[in-house]
């Protein structure tokens, strides 16, 4: 694969979308081509699937219909999207990618991370980025982040009991896949942030091919 694929976890309210827009210029001074892009959503029907998983109407959903339509709207967004940016020597920055639903549905949820693994790994055709950045916050701080923002989704508006275990899942999964995350204090300013993840990048590290 030609291209770098980046991706940032992390709770709602952690500062992800100002930091993917500093990474895009980032990039862009670099001359580098950049999709910018989201999970779940990304593509005409990925994004129709994310109105669907995240309509606060949408009560009802079963937590196995919740994990399958992220692994669906993923399986799109791979084929149609990420994987051909990739192939031409693109940079793809993801917001949320399939650690996501291991935390979500996986732990979160109580479905199990191997049970969500498995359709995923179908949906991802082997694809994983080359480095994920998790941002470090704690529910409460990125809870009333989110709240100073307005309007929530049907996840956003879950209990504080649930982002708990959100943010534990990450931390769990974090100390098993080890070299799988770059962990990014969240706390700091967005300047520190951003000069913090620029120093791990892996074409800072001659990890990235062709870059």
């Amino acid at each position: 694969m030609r291209g770098l694929f980046i991706t940032i976890e992390g709770p709602d309210g952690a500062g992800k979308s100002t930091q993917i827009e500093l990474l895009k210029e980032y990039f862009k001074n670099k001359g580098k081509e950049i999709v910018i892009t989201r999970e779940p959503g990304g593509t005409l029907i990925s994004e129709k699937i994310r109105d669907i998983i995240l309509d606060n109407e949408n009560k009802e959903m079963a937590d196995t219909t919740e994990a399958l339509l992220y692994a669906a709207s993923r399986a799109q967004h791979v084929a149609e999207k990420i994987l051909p940016a990739l192939k031409k020597g693109q940079v793809v920055i993801c917001d949320r990618f399939v650690h996501s639903s291991l935390i979500y549905q996986g732990m979160a949820r109580g479905l199990g991370i191997d049970e969500v693994k498995a359709i995923n790994d179908f949906a991802i055709m082997g694809l994983m980025p080359n480095i994920t950045f998790f941002f470090d916050i704690s529910p409460e701080i990125s809870l009333k982040r989110k709240d100073e923002m307005g309007k929530k989704d049907r996840l956003e508006n879950e209990n504080i009991d649930f982002h708990k275990k959100v943010y534990e899942g990450y931390k769990k999964l974090i100390e098993k896949y080890p070299d799988e995350f770059s962990v990014i204090d969240a706390r700091k300013s967005k300047e520190e942030i951003h000069e913090d993840i620029i120093s791990r990048l892996p074409i800072n590290t001659r990890k990235a091919n062709n870059l």
